[in-house]
């Protein structure tokens, strides 16, 4: 590994971070596309470059929800008794949804995430002016178990610590956007790890000859993008608290818009 590379990595955890911060997410919707290209760049195998773009992306989403999850407990934006609720459900599903992802091709993968991206972008900037109606109650613990399965999967999947579920589900049910992103912020820790371990152990199964990588994990990225999103994350998070709801909102969903066309396009050719 070059200087190069090193700044490249410092680089993306710098934005990933306060992207975390800002908008619940984990930093994975801009961490994957960009190690997508870095990895392209650095000659790759095509067949593992998106496989281990997720993986790393999720592994890295560890440290920036702990970061991130900080910050936002700092201003009682964490609703614990919902993310106790949604934990069980998020680990088991991150796990088996890497396994999914391994099974995927890469085109398949990148089209996939394409879609999802630009249907939550969608989703998000139309409903950026509607007024939370905090009087609805939040589901059983059940049904709130089986969504935590649910986001779990789709998130491992796409490489992602949940925000782009979990906060829009959170939203529907009542809660406001500063909340919904801190309770996120904190789901996406059990995702990153489940997720992380999940990918670490089917890129051995496949045998993924790729040098500094544990499985789907690049060993290099993972620490290069931590360092910085631990720090930045902290000031997303501030940026947060200061923001209107619907600014996050409208934010977020063009963000998630570019990320989807990138994906789509990379798919398809």
């Amino acid at each position: 590994m070059n200087i190069v590379e090193i700044i490249i990595f410092l680089a993306i955890g710098t934005i990933a971070g306060f992207a975390a911060g800002l908008f619940g997410v984990g930093g994975g919707v801009i961490i994957v596309p960009i190690l997508y290209v870095v990895f392209t760049q650095m000659n790759y195998s095509s067949e593992v470059v998106m496989h281990l773009a997720v993986g790393t992306s999720l592994a890295t989403i560890i440290v920036t929800s702990i970061s991130s999850l900080i910050a936002h407990n700092k201003n009682a934006a964490v609703i614990w008794p919902v993310f106790r609720n949604l934990a069980p459900g998020l680990i088991v599903g991150s796990f088996f949804g890497a396994g999914i992802a391994g099974l995927l091709a890469a085109a398949q993968l990148r089209i996939i995430i394409g879609v999802f991206a630009l249907w939550v972008a969608y989703s998000m900037f139309v409903g950026a002016k509607k007024i939370v109606d905090q009087n609805k109650i939040l589901p059983s613990t059940a049904k709130q178990v089986f969504a935590g399965a649910g986001i779990g999967v789709a998130s491992a999947i796409f490489g992602i610590g949940g925000g782009s579920l979990t906060v829009p589900y959170l939203n529907s049910y009542g809660v406001i956007m500063q909340k919904a992103v801190g309770t996120s912020a904190a789901c996406g820790l059990p995702i990153a790890i489940a997720g992380a371990v999940g990918f670490m152990l089917f890129g051995i199964k496949e045998q993924v000859n790729v040098i500094n990588s544990i499985g789907f994990v690049h060993i290099y990225a993972f620490l290069g993008i931590s360092i910085m999103s631990f720090f930045t994350a902290k000031l997303g998070a501030k940026a947060a608290h200061v923001l209107s709801p619907a600014v996050l909102k409208k934010c977020f969903s063009v963000m998630l818009f570019i990320v989807g066309c990138f994906f789509i396009f990379k798919g398809l050719l």
